[in-house]
């Protein structure tokens, strides 16, 4: 049984993050979507209702999980037994930033970073520029599911 971790923010979920998800999805046994909570950083969601929302839209999909995490990401994967991380790669800059964390996640415990490259047509979206696109009264619906739609409307 193979079982990867996809973890992130999802502060909010876009259509990036589930392409990336149900990609993986069709490649592995079990997928792990993982929150990763950092009590350093505010989000725009409390981790309760990322998972939420990571819960209902895979909710279809019998091999996904949600959970979340703080700490070190390879310590939570040697918790749940995963074999490998998989991190949505949008362009050069995220390669390079992610690229170091590999490689130390790497040193400290064995474990494997795989990187899907998002599909061309989202690969410009962030959850960045989602908030900046609401928050100044421009149409998502391009970017985010629409119950993820509802709740950023809701909350900015």
């Amino acid at each position: 049984m193979s079982t990867v971790v996809c973890p992130g923010s999802f502060d909010p979920l876009t259509y990036g993050h589930v392409d990336i998800v149900r990609r993986a999805a069709r490649l592995f046994d079990t997928v792990i979507v993982c929150v990763a909570h950092n009590p350093r950083k505010q989000g725009l969601f409390t981790v309760e209702e990322r998972l939420d929302i990571l819960k209902r839209e895979f909710a279809d999909v019998d091999n996904v999980e949600s959970d979340s995490f703080s700490g070190l990401l390879v310590d939570y994967c040697t918790r749940v037994h995963a074999e490998a991380v998989v991190k949505g790669i949008r362009s050069n800059q995220d390669y390079e930033y992610e690229l170091p964390m590999a490689h130390v996640n790497k040193r400290l415990s064995g474990i494997d970073t795989i990187f899907l490259p998002t599909s061309p047509e989202l690969n410009f979206i962030s959850s960045s520029l989602v908030k900046e696109v609401v928050r100044f009264g421009g149409d998502a619906t391009d970017f985010v599911p629409p119950s993820v739609l509802e709740k950023l409307l809701e909350r900015m």
